[in-house]
């Protein structure tokens, strides 16, 4: 199954930039759709997206970043953009996806920086690979649900069949699914019911950027069988555990605004679980799309903390 890449309609908004590059990389024999902002010579960053997002969410984001001298590079996960769609989706192989894009740009180790779910994926790649990534920069995506419980080994086999029959039902009942079609307007009030801080200019520059026109209306370039959670069975309180063993320096952005597509995530619980001289930013009166919402000041508190 596969998501063809389609022109987008330009729609302008202030400060966003398309990407200077655009390529495509076999992950394991599925194709990916990935961008590049920057010099091709300047020194790479890899960039995670969010769930239910695309590279191109970042076109405000990540010019700053390519401003500071660096190479962005980025992709459209699998189901999500133009990447190709899969019969079966796994946290595992997204993870898997990303070290496919970063061994397309280079072999050597560089910086992390992700949103959200692309946040919780590069913390699990730094976690895997620590020789591949020189610092991380996590934007909101440090989850902090409860621990695991402490139970013996078979229960916890238990916990993974049961994550793992119920993404099978899922996948099941969504068949042959659809993303529901409209005009740019109705996708863009769609959207802003679950990013309702961003501005409805941008909302409709996304839709530009990461929709497709069919016969019946537009659709978002993203697989129908993608739900809240729905990545393949995954668990927040997983990447948790793996906080404490980064071997990698951590900054970590946290908002204060509960949205639908947030975390919740708050440093007096995510504290037990930091590495040692992680660093926390908390930005009041700030919701989950923290690089959309504040794009300046959370770039150059990064640049600051990848020139360290």
């Amino acid at each position: 199954m596969s998501a063809s890449a389609t022109p987008e309609t330009v729609i302008s908004f202030p400060g966003a930039r398309a990407p200077d590059r655009r390529r495509a990389v076999d992950a394991h024999g599925l194709r990916l759709a990935v961008y590049e902002w920057g010099d091709e010579k300047a020194p790479p960053i890899l960039l995670a997206h969010g769930g239910f997002d695309f590279a191109r969410t970042c076109d405000v984001f990540a010019p700053l970043l390519a401003d500071g001298g660096w190479r962005v590079v980025s992709w459209d996960q699998r189901g999500h953009g133009d990447s190709e769609h899969a019969a079966l989706y796994s946290w595992d192989a997204d993870v898997r996806d990303a070290l496919a894009v970063l061994d397309s740009t280079t072999r050597g180790a560089v910086p992390f920086v992700g949103h959200s779910k692309g946040g919780s994926l590069l913390t699990q790649l730094a976690d895997a690979c620590p020789h591949r990534v020189t610092r991380l920069v996590n934007i909101d995506g440090l989850p902090s649900r409860a621990r695991a419980p402490d139970v013996a080994e078979h229960e916890r086999s238990r916990m993974l069949e049961k994550e793992l029959a119920g993404w099978l039902d899922h996948r099941r009942r969504v068949v042959g699914a659809e993303r529901k079609p409209g005009t740019m307007e109705d996708l863009a009030r769609r959207r802003g019911r679950m990013n309702p801080r961003l501005p409805h200019e941008w909302l409709l520059y996304l839709v530009g950027a990461g929709a497709q026109q069919d016969a019946d209306g537009w659709r978002w370039k993203l697989d129908a069988s993608m739900r809240f959670g729905g990545f393949g069975p995954w668990r927040p309180e997983w990447t948790l555990q793996r906080l404490p063993g980064l071997a990698v320096p951590l900054l970590g952005f946290l908002a204060t605004v509960s949205e639908p597509m947030g975390w919740d995530t708050t440093f007096e619980i995510l504290a037990p679980h930091l590495p040692p001289g992680a660093e926390i930013v908390t930005l009041p009166e700030t919701g989950h799309f923290i690089h959309i919402e504040r794009p300046r000041e959370v770039a150059e508190r990064a640049l600051r903390f990848l020139a360290a």
